[in-house]
């Protein structure tokens, strides 16, 4: 049955027919094509698959009830905190770039509707990967004798509609604070960092879980916040099927929701004026013009690609975001111990290159004005060399004082790394100047989806430099017979990728 238009279930449906045309994996198809459609079933067959080895592995196993409710909230607690960034993300684009609002307010349709409608979309994105994710437990638990554990669909849904209400008016009360312009570079930002801080959360764990770190980590697990008692894994215990914790998870969410809706719709349509003059043109800084120009193009040139990504406070969080993931690999470097291990060679190596491979595509690929470029009287060879050194160099500054540091402490081992980090930064971004295709720097999310070629070279070119590290500095710490053909494979590899590369270049 048809809803009615401008009906709550109208409305709802077009939310999700806005995110089912989202999630295309292609960029510039309207809705998923059919291989997309594939792509999607045969993952969520193969997540069936893991759930049913995990389950199994468990019956053979069982695990006490007050563990597996630890376990559980430790994995939805960690769902919580991806889902306040996407939600995040959703509502700077449902408030700021929709651009649909300002029609759907001007219309009869009461601003309440609207608003209500606006966060279950937000919240139902926010719920879709994580109900992809771990419904299949769900499935497989009914199967195997565990009718509880379909409670996982309730407590998914109830967790993303207070994450999502937590969303909206932490947007909402940046806007009333700081104003729509600000607001929306610093709820993008925060959405950025969201899902790192759990990553460094987890690896400080890592980090101390030896020596005396491993008796306060035990101590804290017995008692207090983490105790197998503590509310804070009633989250994971409803997920179980637990009848109590669920229900209370459920009406938690829609007093969650209620709340929202009922005591900040008016401020909702008040963020929305704001940010209708988000596009306003700065005034003239007073006083005359002054040009500065220095003596040579390639330094002009480096400094105004610098300039221009230092202006765009979203585009450096989503870029440097990256670097969050190097912290824990130089607390590695800097403990004890005689010599690198390849791990960390490799991990270095990998964040350069895909480092690079960012900044490459916003300097060479999204360039404003080619077009004025390629027209200049300048030479294209040093327009070309120059924007690869802005999109080079940083990556380089960043790790040279850890290489300087693994060079001192053991000499072979960090030349290899030295040499590995290099030959991907300098390999990551030839490939971006030789394949790349020009874009807009709005789509820098979306940039693997418009050339898959430039996004398959690049990911070859990082996993071949990347094996080159770990090869390399287990060649200098054991003789292994697999070590040198491996290392051989992965610069020969390294190598093709690029004279590929070379070969498709745009002329």
């Amino acid at each position: 049955m048809n809803a009615a238009p401008g009906s709550t279930r109208w409305l709802l449906g077009h939310e999700l027919r806005l995110a089912w045309y989202g999630s295309a994996l292609s960029g510039g198809k309207r809705r998923p094509g059919t291989v997309s459609i594939i792509v999607w079933v045969l993952a969520w067959a193969v997540m069936h698959g893991c759930a049913f080895a995990l389950l199994y592995a468990l019956r053979k196993s069982p695990m006490d009830d007050a563990l597996m409710g630890m376990l559980a909230g430790g994995v939805l607690l960690a769902c919580a905190t991806f889902m306040l960034s996407n939600a995040l993300r959703a509502c700077v684009l449902a408030l700021f770039e929709r651009g649909d609002l300002d029609l759907l307010l001007s219309s009869p349709l009461p601003s309440r509707s609207i608003f209500s409608v606006r966060l279950l979309g937000v919240a139902a994105s926010t719920a879709a990967l994580f109900l992809f994710l771990f419904t299949p437990f769900a499935h497989v638990a009914l199967v195997m004798g565990r009718p509880g554990w379909l409670a996982i669909y309730p407590a998914l849904a109830s967790l993303a509609i207070i994450i999502a209400s937590i969303a909206m008016l932490l947007t909402l009360v940046l806007v009333r604070l700081l104003g729509a312009r600000r607001t929306r570079v610093l709820a993008q930002v925060l959405a950025a960092v969201a899902g790192a801080l759990l990553f460094l959360l987890s690896q400080a764990f890592n980090l101390v879980k030896h020596g005396d770190g491993a008796a306060i980590a035990q101590s804290v697990m017995r008692h207090g916040l983490f105790a197998p008692a503590s509310p804070l894994w009633l989250p994971g215990r409803a997920a179980l099927g637990e009848v109590l914790p669920l229900a209370g998870l459920v009406l938690l969410a829609l007093a969650a929701y209620l709340l929202t809706v009922g005591r900040t719709h008016r401020f909702f349509v008040r963020g929305l004026q704001q940010a209708a003059s988000i596009g306003h043109v700065a005034k003239r800084p007073p006083g005359a013009l002054r040009f500065r120009f220095r003596r040579s193009l390639f330094d002009t040139i480096v400094i105004k690609e610098w300039r221009l990504i230092a202006r765009d406070p979203h585009l450096i969080s989503q870029v440097l975001l990256q670097l969050v993931y190097l912290v824990p690999l130089l607390v590695l470097i800097l403990r004890g111990g005689d010599a690198p291990g390849p791990a960390i060679g490799a991990g270095l190596t990998l964040l350069c290159s895909s480092l690079t491979g960012g900044l490459a595509w916003i300097v060479i690929s999204a360039e404003d004005a080619p077009d004025l470029l390629q027209s200049s009287p300048a030479a294209g060879r040093t327009l070309r060399l120059a924007k690869l050194a802005a999109a080079t160099m940083p990556p380089l500054l960043l790790v040279a004082l850890p290489l300087l540091w693994l060079i001192a402490r053991a000499p072979l081992a960090g030349l290899m790394v030295a040499f590995t980090v290099t030959g991907a930064v300098l390999g990551g971004g030839l490939v971006v100047l030789w394949v790349g295709r020009p874009a807009p720097r709005s789509n820098f999310k979306t940039r693997g989806k418009e050339n898959f070629l430039s996004t398959v070279l690049e990911l070859l070119t990082t996993l071949s430099w990347g094996g080159l590290a770990w090869a390399l500095v287990s060649l200098t710490a054991a003789s292994a017979d697999w070590v040198p053909p491996v290392a051989a494979g992965a610069l020969a590899l390294a190598m093709a990728v690029l004279a590929l590369a070379w070969l498709l270049r745009r002329r």
